[in-house]
């Protein structure tokens, strides 16, 4: 094999292991997504170009080649979207690097680079009211290790508004207790951010530390062996104190998710009238566009600002017009 051939294979690993960490700075989460893409990708080529794997080259890259890996990928394996956008988020963010490393590549690039992201019809982002955060938050059993857990769980993510991953890697010495309280959270692009915390979880927090933990390094949540939990643990806690509440009350949702906390505490923000700005930063957004979304959904808010603009325009008293003498001097000055 040539030397030229390998440059794919150079240079594919230069932006993985060294590119995006040390230039970029992004998370390793975010990492292991442009990862998943190249391997994903090297796939489609060995499946449908029948190319061996030591043979792909970058000259096998080209505009049309992308746009059918990202068809195959939602209309053969059933991608969202969403998933199709992230894949050529990735693929841009390579072809990016590569045309500053090797300007060689500059026009094939530069055709990649303007493949567009596909719009998707905007789903309606689904929160929880004041009322059902509090049936929910109702039903752990505290006094148990794992019940108090778990209320504390349910707490944080809506205290606080954090992503799940956020969650799962908070450890103890990322928590002040002391007034101010605050939680220091990990967010994308290794930025942290510090959230308040309000009376009551950190009465719960501080109760649960107390008990059961002890060192700085330890996480704060771990499952019942003591292991770091995962998505799907969070996943099935709040799936499982979401059907118990149900049975209670027909407030609570069909389906509910880590985010659908980060989505309600955003929305509650909103509602009373906390400036965006302040929002973006609570929420960890990078871009205010992000947090503007929810501006967009809060029908809530909408509504009660129509009625402070037009405070009496509708009145359950329906009198006569006929004799509104205020209503019947505009008509007559029309």
């Amino acid at each position: 094999m040539k030397k030229e051939d390998n440059k794919f294979s150079c240079y594919l690993t230069n932006f993985l292991s060294s590119y995006l960490i040390n230039q970029k700075g992004l998370s390793i989460n975010t990492i292991k997504s442009y990862r998943d893409t190249f391997k994903n990708l090297l796939i489609f080529f060995i499946e449908r170009k029948k190319l061996k794997i030591n043979k792909i080259s970058l000259d096998d890259f080209s505009r049309d080649i992308i746009i059918e890996f990202l068809d195959y990928i939602e209309k053969e394996k059933g991608n969202s979207i969403n998933t199709r956008n992230q894949r050529l988020a990735a693929i841009h963010s390579f072809f990016k690097y590569l045309q500053y490393e090797d300007p060689i590549y500059m026009n094939k690039s530069q055709e990649i680079l303007e493949i567009s992201f596909k719009k998707k019809s905007q789903k309606v982002v689904e929160y929880l009211t004041t009322e059902a955060v509090k049936v929910l938050l109702k039903q752990p059993d505290i006094s148990t290790k794992n019940g108090l857990r778990d209320l504390l769980i349910l707490s944080i993510l809506y205290d606080t508004g954090a992503r799940v991953q956020e969650l799962i890697d908070i450890k103890i010495r990322d928590i002040r207790i002391d007034e101010p309280s605050i939680i220091v959270l990990h967010g994308k692009g290794n930025k942290d951010r510090q959230v308040p915390l309000m009376s009551n979880t950190k009465k719960i927090l501080n109760t649960y530390i107390e008990k059961y933990k002890k060192e700085p390094n330890q996480y704060l949540f771990e499952s019942s062996i003591n292991k770091k939990f995962s998505r799907k643990g969070i996943c099935y806690i709040i799936n499982k104190y979401a059907e118990i509440a149900r049975k209670e009350s027909n407030i609570i949702p069909k389906n509910i998710h880590p985010h659908t906390f980060r989505h309600t505490k955003a929305m509650h923000l909103l509602q009373s009238n906390v400036n965006l700005i302040y929002i973006r930063d609570f929420l960890g957004h990078t871009d205010i566009h992000t947090t503007e979304i929810y501006a967009k959904y809060d029908a809530e808010t909408k509504r009660k600002t129509i009625e402070n603009a037009y405070p009496n325009i509708t009145n359950t008293d329906l009198s006569n017009w006929h004799e509104d003498n205020d209503l019947m001097e505009w008509l007559n000055n029309l």
